[in-house]
């Protein structure tokens, strides 16, 4: 299992990284992103916290741990900016928080993540087909989740993507130890989304990819 969206207490979750990533190894995943919620209030103090436990661990850690951020209900405006600061930070990983149906987040913000470079747009929601054929163009990566409330529009999102020929990868948005999946409940959640097995290697591929292309550029 590779997860590339996960938090900790550097936001909102309830571990920190080191118990993060050891409980995500005992499990079987191969690697794991830390991206917890940022905006300006935070991200200064955010990433480089994260980019410091993910260092300790190199050497430690059975799997690959890779340091991240989650740009979250930010004005689409601002997203560019944040982008650039967490990248400058040292997150290998930048996440956006999409316009997901369960939240407020505002309209644009899919648009805004896609024009930023975002790495992946998390949970996009009701995603309109000129976005899902723009993140396509520019090699953003649409999530499918296992979050509760956040996967109500994961059939949409890989209807689409299949569809256009967009980039999919699956993340679980962990804040909580049960949060964690194995790669056989990744499998099931995909097929319950409508994505054939064929199409599902083809998903898995791709994370591997973004996580060697993360660690290439540590």
């Amino acid at each position: 299992m590779i997860d590339l969206h996960t938090h900790t207490i550097f936001s909102d979750g309830e571990l920190i990284p080191f118990e993060l990533a050891r409980r995500a190894a005992a499990i079987g995943y191969q690697a794991i992103a830390i991206t917890d919620h940022v905006d300006f209030s935070n991200i200064d103090f955010v990433v480089p916290s994260i980019v410091k436990a993910v260092r300790k661990l190199k050497g430690h850690a059975t799997i690959e741990v890779i340091p991240g951020a989650e740009i979250t209900h930010s004005p689409p405006g601002l997203i560019p900016e944040l982008v650039r600061e967490a990248r400058a930070l040292g997150a290998k990983i930048v996440i956006v928080h999409g316009e997901t149906i369960v939240e407020p987040v505002l309209k644009g913000t899919n648009r805004a993540a896609i024009e930023a470079g975002a790495d992946i747009l998390a949970h996009p929601g009701l995603i309109s087909e000129e976005d899902v054929l723009f993140a396509k163009e520019i090699g953003v990566t649409l999530e499918i989740t296992t979050r509760k409330g956040h996967s109500l529009s994961n059939g949409h999102v890989a209807r689409e993507a299949m569809r256009l020929g967009a980039d999919l990868s699956i993340n679980t948005d962990t804040h909580s130890p049960g949060d964690l999946i194995t790669e056989e409940i990744a499998r099931r959640v995909l097929a319950g989304a409508g994505i054939g097995e064929g199409f599902i290697e083809s998903i898995f591929a791709h994370s591997r990819s973004l996580v060697e292309r993360a660690v290439r550029g540590n």
